[in-house]
């Protein structure tokens, strides 16, 4: 580990201690050359699966592109961002527990419909017509259908 001060590869550690979240080691370290003090992190470095696109093409999981359909999806909906963090947390343990180097974007996009599906039809709905590509309003009109029947059969109403 070099000084960010003076670039010296000589330091030693003071203290060492979980971070707040748990997920790294804070180390507290003291520059032997210039006698400064500096943190730095240490975690496991995890790699994610690679998405395996519907035509074929592999790319690299990106929480972000995710996050960002699914932000869109519940936009003026009583969906709480920490829902949403927390939502993909568990799909991100689910990959990497999978044990898996390739993860198809169909397993994803269902597992985000699921949930969504729990946490509001219309934020479902919204998802839906993107993911499954609604070319027209027929489209939008059997999801709906089959909501409401899940629904109906759920409730036994």
């Amino acid at each position: 580990m070099r000084c960010p001060y003076c670039h010296s590869s000589n330091n030693k550690v003071i203290d060492s201690r979980p971070s707040r979240e748990a997920n790294a080691i804070r180390r507290r370290r003291e520059c032997q050359n210039c006698g400064r003090r500096f943190t730095t992190y240490e975690q496991v470095e995890e790699t994610m699966p690679l998405v395996v696109k519907k035509d074929g093409r592999r790319e690299p999981y990106q929480r972000t592109k995710i996050s960002e359909g699914i932000k869109k999806a519940c936009e003026k909906r009583p969906v709480s961002i920490d829902a949403i963090e927390d939502f993909l947390d568990e799909l991100e343990r689910e990959m990497l527990g999978s044990g898996q180097r390739e993860i198809p974007s169909s397993w994803i996009g269902e597992k985000v419909m699921a949930k969504l599906r729990v946490w509001d039809d219309v934020a479902y709905v919204r998802f839906a017509s993107v993911y499954r590509h609604f070319t027209d309003v027929t489209d939008f009109m059997k999801e709906i259908r089959d909501l409401l029947e899940a629904r109906k059969a759920a409730t036994g109403k």
